[in-house]
């Protein structure tokens, strides 16, 4: 068989852990028997990021400034703990907050939703999208831990020299204290994909945060997004029957548990990370949940919306067998080839992009899963599968 053929290359970026077993699997088994895969590889696993003090991740990023498309494996953001597993040279920061900084835009996550598999929140009966700010807060912070009494004080120092002081706290004793900070610029290209995208998919658009303990940080953020909305979109929803609205984040949650979903929840970058994970784990399952970054100036990275599956990977590490869930993967890479197809207008790939996440549903839908959707599935006639025992009934239905 003649494979599909690719122009441009994608950035590969690979991790760590379980999800590094299940990438190669993937690539073997559902991608290069079918397409002449052409990727820049980076290798984003935990020692090599180590090995170059984390040059990797800022190369990685600028590839994919360059080619317009990347996929992402999922990677360790060390903690103390990790920093003496791996001996490593210091705790390096979140490779995604990294490359999210580099590349500005906004992160929109979805659930896969298939046949036999319920939300936990029984009124739910459409997808929730995430969209979630990549740039700033507390992925970009600046924090220190303070032995004793002090006055700590937030200084900003203008181009003129002036400087604005602003008193945090006076410590009596121990304590830590944190810097974090956004722009303007930053926050209007979240505000515009937004809208961007609940137009593009017809959706409600709802932002949370909260600005009345917040009153300047999260109220800059409602202000832009109401002051673009106003000026740019809001015929443009009016012509689209669709709406957009502001609460208050405690008041979202509320309203997220009593709706039947079918909208685009827009949260800052901490509170999207943590959303997204309860929409994903109410939906079924964390491996269920699609995540693609969108760039202002074009750019697209995908990835899985979840870890490396830690737990997994030692068993897989002592010989034992492993029933992980590799859908968000596999969607990551089929969302990164529709869209390189669709850039280099490749109908070829885009339709094998089509049928590889068709393949991956109908696997599930036809009983064969993953431990994790086995023990959620309502389906009649079901059996467990280990790891690469599912990525090869995608394989043979692609075949």
């Amino acid at each position: 068989m003649k494979k599909i053929e690719m122009r441009t290359p994608l950035v590969e970026m690979d991790g760590d852990e379980m999800t590094r077993i299940l990438w190669q699997g993937i690539k073997e088994k559902l991608l290069l028997p079918f397409v002449d895969l052409k990727c820049e590889y980076y290798d984003l696993g935990l020692p090599h990021r180590d090995a170059t003090d984390d040059q990797v991740t800022v190369d990685a990023a600028n590839a994919i400034k360059k080619y317009g498309v990347g996929v992402k494996c999922a990677t360790i953001t060390p903690n103390a703990q990790r920093v003496t597993e791996y001996n490593l040279k210091k705790m390096w920061k979140s490779p995604n907050g990294t490359i999210r900084a580099i590349l500005d835009g906004t992160v929109f996550r979805a659930p896969v939703v298939v046949k036999g598999i319920h939300p936990s929140v029984s009124t739910w009966k459409k997808p929730i999208v995430i969209a979630r700010h990549a740039y700033g807060d507390i992925y970009k912070n600046t924090e220190m831990y303070v032995p004793g009494s002090g006055k700590a004080e937030l200084v900003v120092t203008g181009e003129d020299g002036k400087e604005t002081r602003q008193l945090i706290h006076d410590f009596t004793g121990a304590g830590v204290v944190m810097g974090m900070h956004n722009t303007d610029a930053s926050i209007s290209s979240f505000a515009r994909s937004c809208f961007n995208y609940a137009l593009s998919i017809k959706q409600d658009l709802w932002f949370s945060t909260k600005d009345t303990i917040s009153k300047t940080y999260d109220h800059r953020f409602k202000d832009i997004f109401q002051e673009i909305f106003d000026k740019e979109y809001k015929d443009a929803f009016e012509k689209a029957g669709i709406t957009y609205f502001y609460t208050l984040i405690d008041d979202a949650v509320a309203r997220v548990i009593r709706s039947e979903g079918g909208f685009i929840w827009a949260c800052k970058n901490y509170d999207g990370d943590v959303m997204s994970d309860m929409i994903a784990t109410a939906f079924g399952s964390l491996a269920m949940m699609t995540s693609v970054l969108v760039s202002p100036d074009g750019n697209y990275e995908y990835e899985a919306a979840h870890g490396t599956v830690t737990r997994h990977y030692y068993r897989h590490q002592k010989g034992e067998s492993t029933s992980t869930n590799s859908v968000a993967t596999i969607f990551a890479w089929s969302g990164a080839l529709r869209k390189r197809a669709e850039l280099d207008q490749l109908p070829e790939l885009a339709a094998f992009a089509d049928r590889l996440e068709a393949a991956t549903i109908g696997t599930i839908e036809d009983g064969i899963m993953t431990k994790d959707l086995y023990l959620l599935s309502t389906l009649e006639n079901k059996q467990s599968v280990d790891s690469m025992g599912f990525l090869d009934a995608i394989a043979q239905r692609l075949q």
